[in-house]
This record gives structure tokens, C-alpha cells and sequence, in this order.
């Protein structure tokens, strides 16, 4: 089976929707799906890039430096070669250029097009466009958002919540319920001293660890109000915020002005391939405040490490949170929430216990486990008289009921 897969952003840019299409793209291939991606082109790209991965001309953005405008142009003059190379069916990773671009490609081809809804943008829009109302743009955002899954032969959402979320805004096209899942082998060789050593921590400091883009959606002056109490608990606390984004700048002063400069240190971008490991390997609990997360890969991420979560239960990370392995839900207000932080790092007998507990639950949510019920819709999409073939097992917990939900 081809795919082709179409994309406003893959890296070098750094972040969720570039994470999961790295993921699925490398276990597919053990599903018997080739994949093709069709992304745009940010000039600082390996030269040495696969045959697989198209390179589309792109501009810059004006006032977002990371991202960049695909040229539609550009990929509907690709038609004639997609059309001899014989695709089944495209997939659809972002709402902009490539939509379009995915959509009319597809009724060129003759296939299906479907794609994965990555973001919820109602919560997203305000941040960015401050000077229009906020029920406006979310108006906008929802309007937008069915005509374009209303378009599709199906939709990909990574949680329950995503689910339910789409169905509300009129959405009617069949909903996949499908988490991008974790390569556990990456996360579970993290270097503890090596990490400490490099950042000068000592090797007894208690450290709570934030991964994640550093944007004000993510809420990370939350987890600065709740390091507030949790210092009153224990100075001696290290809040670790790693990531780059515009909120940056505000936060350190924010930092700076709670009097926590020692206690929150920014590290900016780690790559994935061993700073990040070794950052989930050198923290003793991980800590997650976001409120609009479609699924929050970075929690599984960090407990494929071993390292355990207190976070909050919204949206996508519900799904993750609801049984409580290796795992706690925090509380809605900051003050408890940091003395939630401060009771867990000063425990670390129930710190082992979740670690383990963490462990064993990432285990249930594998690349490899989420690839093959890809490769299941994407076969059922292409050849609609399998659809009444049995699909691949689901797992144990709470995510079966989030899966087989349709």
C-alpha cells in the first residue's frame, strides 16, 4: 500500500504534529505501507534527506520565524508524477496549505483523503490575534474546522475529548479515535548523572521537569505560580522548563519577579535523539499544566522514561491520566497543585512505585501497537468492502473504549 502523506511543517521544526508523523512514518513500513511525505522546505534541512520526503518550495511567515508557507502551486504541479507512482490514498497532517492542496490532489488522483485533526485551534487562535474577540475567533475556528473534516473520507483524532470536541462543531465525516504512540527504545536509555553533571544540579536536588513548545497556551505560568508553593515546602526545588517559543522572555521574567530565578532553569531546545532522554532521565517527576493538548505525547514520553507525571486533566491528557498509573491529576488551582509537586518530590518511595507503574503502562501505548491500527483505517478507507473486516486487538485500560470509539 503508498501513502502520501502532506504536511505544513515536518522538521527541522519542533513539535507535536512533526513528532507524529516522524513516528508513524518509521513503523508503517513494518505494515506494509510506503509512505511519502510532502512538506515544506525551511533551508536548513539535511541535505541528505530520503527519496521519500519532498522538499516543496516555501516562504517565511511574517513575525513566526519557525514555520513557513507551503507553495500549493508548487505541489498540484506534482500531480502528474503522484498519478504514475500510484498512491492509495492521502493522509493529511495540517489544516493550511496542505489541506487544500491534499483535497485537490485526491480528486486528481481518484483517492480518499483523510487527515489527522493535530490541533484545537479555538483555544489557540486568542493567543496569537489578541486584538479580535475571543468568541469570534473561536467561531471562526470551529466554522473552519468542520468544513474542512466535512470534506474528508475521515478524520484522525488522538483523544476521546478531540472526538467529542468535533462532533460538537457538526462534524459528520467518521471519526478514528488513534494516539500517535511512543518508541519506547528512545526514552528508556536516558543518562541521569550525565544530564546533572552537564547542568551543574546536584545529584540529590529535587527537579521537576517541563518539555513541551514554550507558548502561552501551554500554560507554563501556572506551573511558575505553583512553584511558588511548592519553594515554600522545599527551596531547594529546580522546576527544569525545556522547549523554545514566543512566551519565553515573559516567563523568565515572571521567574524573576516571584524571586525563583534560582529555582526555574531554561534550557531551550534539546535534541531528541539523547538531550531529551537524558532530561526525562534526570528529573524526578514531570510536571504538565497545558489545558488544550489533542493527546500530550510528552507525557507518555516521560513515562516510557520511567519518570512520573503530575499533571492536568484536560482535553487529550485525560485519556492518559484517567487511570492513575505511574501517574497523578493535579489540582486545578496553582497552590495545590505545587504542593502536590512538593509532597511527591519528598517521597521517594512513592516515587519508585509510580516510576515502575509508569513503565508498564507506556508499554500499552507503542509505535508500533498505534501503526498497525493506522495501517487497519487506512486499508478500510482505500478498499471500503473490508470495512467489516475485524480490526487488530486494542489494549488494556481505559484507551480500548477511546479506540473503538467511532
Amino acid at each position: 500500500m503508498r501513502v502520501l502523506m502532506i504536511s505544513d511543517v515536518y522538521f527541522p521544526r519542533v513539535n507535536g504534529v512533526s513528532t507524529s508523523i516522524e513516528t508513524f512514518r518509521k513503523c508503517l513500513s513494518d505494515q506494509g505501507v510506503a509512505v511519502t511525505l510532502m512538506a515544506p522546505r525551511y533551508g536548513t534541512e539535511d541535505a541528505d534527506e530520503p527519496l521519500e520526503l519532498l522538499r516543496l518550495p516555501a516562504s517565511r511567515i511574517p513575525m513566526d520565524p519557525e514555520d513557513r508557507l507551503m507553495s500549493y502551486r508548487a505541489a498540484m504541479s506534482l500531480a502528474p508524477q503522484l498519478e504514475k507512482e500510484g498512491y492509495d490514498l492521502i493522509h493529511i497532517q495540517t489544516p493550511f496549505a496542505a489541506h487544500y492542496a491534499g483535497v485537490a490532489l485526491a480528486r486528481q488522483l481518484g483517492i480518499p483523503a483523510l487527515a489527522t485533526y493535530h490541533t484545537l485551534f479555538e483555544e489557540y487562535l486568542y493567543h496569537y490575534i489578541p486584538f479580535l474577540p475571543r468568541e469570534w475567533l473561536r467561531g471562526l475556528a470551529r466554522r473552519y474546522s468542520r468544513k474542512q473534516c466535512n470534506e474528508l473520507a475521515g478524520v484522525i483524532v488522538p483523544s476521546r475529548a478531540m472526538a467529542s470536541r468535533l462532533q460538537e462543531y457538526g462534524v459528520t465525516t467518521p471519526l478514528e479515535i488513534l494516539p500517535t504512540g511512543i518508541p519506547l527504545q528512545r526514552f528508556s536509555q536516558g543518562d541521569r548523572q550525565g544530564f546533572r553533571a552537564r547542568h551543574q544540579i546536584a545529584p540529590d536536588r529535587p527537579v521537576a521537569l517541563f518539555v513541551g513548545r514554550v507558548a502561552h497556551e501551554k500554560n507554563i505560568d501556572f506551573l511558575i505560580k505553583a512553584l511558588q508553593s511548592a519553594h515554600a515546602q522545599n527551596p531547594d526545588i529546580l522546576l527544569v522548563i525545556t522547549g523554545e517559543g514566543p512566551a519565553r522572555p515573559a516567563l523568565e521574567k515572571e521567574a524573576r519577579l516571584a524571586g525563583l530565578a534560582q529555582n526555574i532553569l531554561f534550557l531551550g531546545y534539546l535534541d531528541r535523539t539523547q538531550a531529551l532522554p537524558d532530561a526525562y532521565a534526570g528529573a524526578d517527576l514531570f510536571v504538565f499544566a497545558s489545558r488544550t493538548e489533542t493527546q500530550g505525547l510528552v507525557l507518555l514520553e516521560a513515562m516510557a522514561s520511567g519518570l512520573p507525571v503530575l499533571a492536568l486533566s484536560a482535553m487529550g491528557t485525560t485519556d492518559i491520566l484517567e487511570p492513575e498509573r505511574g501517574c497523578r491529576i493535579g489540582a486545578e488551582q496553582s497552590t495545590d497543585f505545587g504542593l502536590q509537586m512538593a509532597a511527591l518530590l519528598s517521597d521517594g518511595h512513592a516515587l519508585r512505585l509510580m516510576a515502575q507503574e509508569a513503565r508498564s503502562y507506556a508499554d500499552e501505548w507503542s509505535d508500533q501497537a498505534m501503526a498497525s491500527r493506522l495501517a487497519h483505517f487506512y486499508r478500510r478507507l482505500a478498499n471500503p468492502e473490508a470495512q467489516h473486516h475485524p480490526a487488530p486487538p486494542t489494549l488494556s485500560g481505559p484507551l480500548p473504549r477511546a479506540l473503538n470509539t467511532q
